[in-house]
């Protein structure tokens, strides 16, 4: 229990302060508290001892007017200690998380891995913000509050103390037994909750699967034992806490009762006088309510503290060296020199050598599989490689913090993600400090002011998670529009126009040409419209550059990228009411 005390506080971090205030507001609550046993005794004394007239009362009334507004008063104070270590325990480790997930590799982010990511930063840690706190503040200041109450009961009569004594440590074995109990329940909840989040979001995201193929009902199974795996977890761990909550509160009752009985045998004995006898009635009822208090915490401190197991365990991931500087290369030369890189057991990149000078334009054209855009990811350091080293301005790009190796570098991706967040902002993503006239020149080159101007708050209008409210070529229109406003020195396409309509895609190629003028440019294209202009090719097939050389130059020797364009030559041959679309150099 100690240990799961101390990994709660290591947790609260910056918060730890608050939560002290919190402990220290609840035992004056408790004081205030224990003024409405006192203005008890008040009345009873004087119903005992006989007395007349409205002293008594007004007495009583006045220690109870002072408890309820102090106790109301802290009550506020220890509540907003209480919120506030909360939100910004969880708050505090988002951010966390978030700083932490921009240096881990790409290979990280998976299926599993994202339901679990979504998982802890939702569900786990709103457990932790509800319960984290009060676990602590319940525990600490039941306890030191029962401990108080103890010693004034000692005070008032040892009999009734040591039963109390006996009360306490009774109902603190059954928690305790509970406690331990949770070791194993507590983490396959929190399994089957990480478990349900992937799976809800990858039916969400798969829905238009599910529908196409009218597996709607039976195309759940998943999302179904999921569902079905949470409720056996939630049921079991409440099975297993049910007989000992029982059990707490058989304790705490029982000895109420013998406390009640031990006072009326004092007093038939003559030990006792009935004033003492009637307050030890009362406090019967009320003296156990602060380890009752405590307890309530010990009994979902094993819940609470495998939240945050699950929320500490992101600081395991694996990072990438972050021991770089912040550098301005002169130049942007790009040179992967015997590179072999795999994922997971099985080798991409089997030793790849290759100069891409600085200020020209490169294509990389192969089959589906062969590693074009794990090369491009691995020199935007996407990951690490297994071996040699990649450089751009004659610097490995782990000597570079990712912050100003991401400042030389812009990418247009195939699947574009925009954020749930105004366009204008999904623009200005690279470069936040940019004017809302910039936006626009970029959005004008990129060919999207038009649809931009027709949506209803034109570049204010807020659009879904995934841009899902846009086209295909809406979106990768957009960004490119980023990626013009980045004006990076190295820009890496990786098939930029392949949702682009066609009225579109001559003018966005010569926006593409403006953007592109003197810089290092990679693409990963298959038109051969956009490769044959290219200052040179490159041909990878099975994880290996099997070609390289300028567009005549490969045409005149046998090989994949000849095989391609003529290919693809013929196949462009065939006709539907007219020629539609450009001949490919893949497929």
């Amino acid at each position: 229990m100690l240990n799961a005390l101390k990994k709660i506080w290591d947790f609260a971090g910056t918060e730890q302060n608050n939560i002290r205030k919190a402990v220290l507001l609840n035992f004056i609550y408790a004081v205030f508290y224990m003024m409405q046993i006192a203005a008890v005794y008040r009345i009873v004394t004087a119903l005992t001892d006989g007395e007349s007239g409205a002293a008594p009362a007004w007495e009583a009334f006045g220690l109870v007017l002072v408890s309820i507004a102090g106790m109301a008063l802290i009550k506020t104070f220890s509540q907003l200690q209480q919120t506030h270590a909360g939100y910004f325990m969880a708050a505090n480790r988002r951010i966390e998380i978030g700083e932490r997930l921009k240096r881990v590799p790409m290979g990280y982010f998976n299926d599993n891995s994202l339901g679990e990511l979504s998982g802890i930063a939702t569900t786990t840690l709103e457990n932790v913000e509800m319960t984290a706190p009060m676990v602590l503040i319940n525990i600490f200041g039941g306890l030191i509050n029962a401990l108080v109450f103890t010693v004034m009961i000692l005070l008032f009569d040892w009999r009734i103390g040591l039963l109390v004594v006996l009360g306490i440590a009774l109902y603190l074995a059954v928690t305790s037994a509970m406690e331990r109990k949770s070791v194993v329940a507590a983490p396959r909840r929190q399994r089957s909750e990480s478990a349900l989040v992937a799976a809800v979001l990858e039916y969400v995201q798969g829905m238009s699967v599910v529908k196409s193929f009218g597996l709607a009902g039976r195309g759940d199974c998943r999302l179904r034992e999921a569902l079905e795996e949470n409720r056996r977890s939630n049921l079991a761990m409440e099975q297993l806490f049910t007989p000992y909550t029982m059990g707490q509160g058989f304790s705490v009752q029982l000895f109420g009762v013998l406390m009640m009985g031990a006072a009326v045998l004092f007093y038939l004995q003559g030990s006792m006088t009935v004033t003492n006898a009637l307050m030890v009635v009362v406090i019967s009822f009320l003296v156990f309510g602060q380890i009752e208090s405590a307890g309530s915490g010990m009994s979902i401190l094993r819940v609470v503290s495998s939240s945050i197991e699950q929320a500490n365990s992101i600081s395991e991931v694996p990072q990438m060296d972050e021991g770089g500087r912040e550098r301005q290369p002169d130049s942007h030369e790009i040179c992967l020199e015997d590179v072999r890189f795999s994922y997971e057991d099985r080798e991409i990149l089997h030793g790849i050598t290759v100069r891409i000078p600085d200020r020209t334009t490169t294509a990389i054209v192969g089959p589906s599989g062969s590693g074009k855009t794990t090369l491009c990811s691995l020199i935007a350091r996407f990951w690490d490689v297994d071996s040699g080293r990649i450089t751009i301005g004659g610097e490995d790009v782990r000597g570079y913090t990712l912050a100003s190796l991401m400042d030389q570098i812009s990418m247009v991706f195939q699947n574009v993600y925009l954020f749930a967040d105004t366009i204008e902002n999904n623009i200005k993503f690279g470069r936040p400090q940019a004017t809302h006239e910039e936006v626009v020149a970029a959005a004008r080159a990129a060919c999207c002011d038009d649809f931009i101007e027709a949506l209803p708050d034109g570049y204010q209008t807020v659009i879904g998670e995934g841009g899902a409210s846009l086209s295909g070529g809406e979106r990768q229109r957009i960004s490119i529009a980023r990626a013009m406003l980045k004006d990076a020195p190295v820009i890496i396409f990786d098939e930029a126009t392949a949702n682009v309509d066609p009225e579109n895609e001559d003018r966005l190629q010569r926006a593409i040409e403006a953007l592109t003028r003197d810089k290092t440019i990679l693409m990963i294209a298959h038109r051969l419209k956009t490769v044959q202009n290219a200052d040179q090719i490159l041909v990878v097939d099975g994880g290996c550059i099997v070609q390289q050389g300028s567009h005549e130059m490969l045409l005149q020797e046998p090989g994949l990228y000849a095989d391609f364009v003529r290919g693809r030559e013929k196949a462009a041959q065939w006709r539907m009411g007219k020629q539609f679309s450009q001949p490919d150099v893949t497929d």
